[in-house]
């Protein structure tokens, strides 16, 4: 699909521009590191700006303009990326793309809208919006999905926001769940972030950018405890496979591996994933496993870099 001038002119959000500020507050990390081979680099062609990122079916990711809305759908295999779905093509009003999550079951895209206040869902058949969700005001950062819908995380707000999703598909009505213990905690403006279902969903964990910590949450109280061992500052998106955990540390530039206990109470930071084409790295998506060689997709955001003028999905080893 070509993309249409006129969208360049509600690029530039406030919102979006507070968040980069409130990005920036946070400080770097220097834990030990190692910077695997093999990195590779997918272009974006003719995004304004980028965040978000997800797995579809085998080898297909779909990324997000963030201040845009719109999405790119690509190719790890083939290392390519073009636009799949533009927004101004069904709505003049503003959207955006933030954190996001294929439902490849149901051919469906969950997006978090950012300050919109809003969940966007897409096909991924016919690229044709779904429906949309108003969840709150406040920021809508990302989603995880369990066998039964999509969790949203608010940044402004301690609460999470459920759809269901039924057979076929259906979507159902948005759910709020508020949360108690540390993780309602607020430590400045910009609080829970990434989140990821563990357990096959019997437990939910969120990143809070503002105490650089891992939450467990309890989906059906809200109860909350930390994830005892880990500090991870500057966090953003994470991904859970098992009792794996890969956390993406923005500014840090760097996507920390975490072997969590058992229990989930606990961690350990085993490897920390380096790579110099990361540009600020916001969310991550896992492709293959440890015999085929697992790969990790990150999104560079370059937050706070005025001159950017190409965003790009970096590749490189998942180390599990």
């Amino acid at each position: 699909m070509a993309r249409t001038t006129h969208n360049s002119g509600k690029v530039q959000r406030r919102t979006a521009m507070v968040f980069f500020a409130l990005m920036g507050l946070l400080a770097p990390v220097s834990p030990a590191v190692a910077t695997p081979p093999g990195d590779s680099v997918i272009v974006l062609e003719g995004a304004t700006s980028a965040e978000g990122i997800a797995a579809g079916r085998g080898t297909t990711f779909y990324a997000g303009d963030l201040l845009l809305g719109d999405i790119y759908r690509g190719d790890i295999r083939g290392g390519s990326a073009e636009l799949f779905i533009d927004v101004s093509d069904f709505d003049s009003t503003q959207r955006a793309a933030v954190g996001m999550k294929a439902d490849v079951r149901n051919d469906l895209l969950f997006v978090a809208g950012g300050a919109t206040g809003k969940a966007y869902v897409y096909d991924t058949e016919s690229d044709k919006p779904v429906k949309d969700f108003t969840l709150a005001s406040g920021f809508i950062n990302d989603v995880t999905l369990t066998r039964d819908g999509a969790w949203f995380t608010n940044s402004a707000a301690a609460q999470l926001y459920f759809i269901p999703v039924g057979r076929h598909g259906r979507l159902g009505d948005v759910q709020t769940l508020t949360l108690h213990g540390p993780a309602a905690e607020f430590a400045g403006d910009f609080n829970l972030n990434g989140i990821a279902a563990a357990d096959g969903g019997g437990t939910l964990i969120v990143a809070h950018s503002g105490f650089g910590k891992l939450f467990t949450v309890d989906p059906e109280t809200g109860n909350s405890a930390v994830i005892a061992g880990v500090d991870v500052p500057n966090v953003d998106g994470i991904l859970v496979r098992g009792h794996q955990l890969w956390a993406v540390q923005n500014f840090s530039n760097q996507i920390s591996r975490i072997r969590l206990a058992d229990d989930l109470s606990s961690g350990e930071i085993r490897d920390v994933i380096t790579s110099r084409d990361f540009k600020v790295p916001t969310t991550v998506a896992l492709f293959g496993n440890s015999r085929s060689g697992a790969r990790l997709a990150a999104v560079n955001a370059k937050f706070g870099d005025t001159t950017a003028t190409q965003y790009e999905v970096v590749l490189v080893p998942a180390l599990d």
